[in-house]
């Protein structure tokens, strides 16, 4: 019982975290190399990837009064902590030593690349108890896989410089972006089966 209500009170400050810092950057005056202000922000993967975290963790809160909701939130969740480990990874080997951390926590940034990630992971890792399965972990996907082909199609379709190129994975010609992109998709599996053992491990020790 004290589980379930720590696990209530995560996805709470969760769900209320993602809310205070995305309306924080729709309407206040956000700082960072990679920041934008309003609905401009959702261009962002780190965005995109931190709402749907803060969504699902809202929907776990109404799945214990809607039972039915209760595997689709689960494995939501399992997605978006997929999701905002890739955002966590980014940054961490990719953006940070590319623009300078300095930048990469600054305003919103800070629970968006930093602080949800690593709660969304604890969260999965100590306190789910819907084992994940090989089947999920290539659902799991489906974030960035979404993400990429908008990104794609966008840029491919809007002429030069490419117009949605946010994070520069295109700097370097259409063969480097798609390297990148590969090797995002699978450094978000390696996650969700980093995510999903670490889990199962946990599991399989509780009395």
């Amino acid at each position: 019982m004290k589980k379930q209500a720590l696990r209530l009170i995560l996805n709470a400050v969760i769900a209320l975290m993602v809310a205070s810092a995305w309306l924080y950057m729709v309407f206040g005056s956000e700082g960072g190399t990679l920041s934008d202000t309003g609905v401009r922000s959702l261009k962002y993967f780190t965005v995109l990837s931190n709402l749907l975290e803060g969504g699902c963790s809202a929907l776990f809160l109404l799945s214990f009064r809607f039972r039915r909701l209760r595997r689709a939130v689960d494995f939501g969740k399992y997605a978006a902590a997929v999701a905002v480990g890739l955002t966590f990874s980014t940054v961490m080997l990719i953006l940070g030593p590319g623009y300078g951390y300095q930048h990469m926590f600054l305003g919103a940034n800070l629970w968006f690349h930093l602080v949800v990630p690593l709660l969304a992971a604890a969260e999965f890792l100590f306190l789910n108890e819907a084992p994940m399965g090989a089947k999920e972990n290539a659902w799991a996907l489906l974030p960035v896989l979404l993400y990429g082909a908008v990104y794609a199609v966008v840029n491919l379709t809007g002429g030069q410089p490419y117009p949605f190129d946010v994070y520069g994975f295109l700097r370097r010609g259409k063969a480097m972006g798609l390297v990148v992109f590969a090797l995002l998709t699978g450094l978000s599996y390696l996650i969700g089966l980093a995510l999903r053992k670490g889990n199962q491990r946990l599991l399989r020790s509780r009395p």
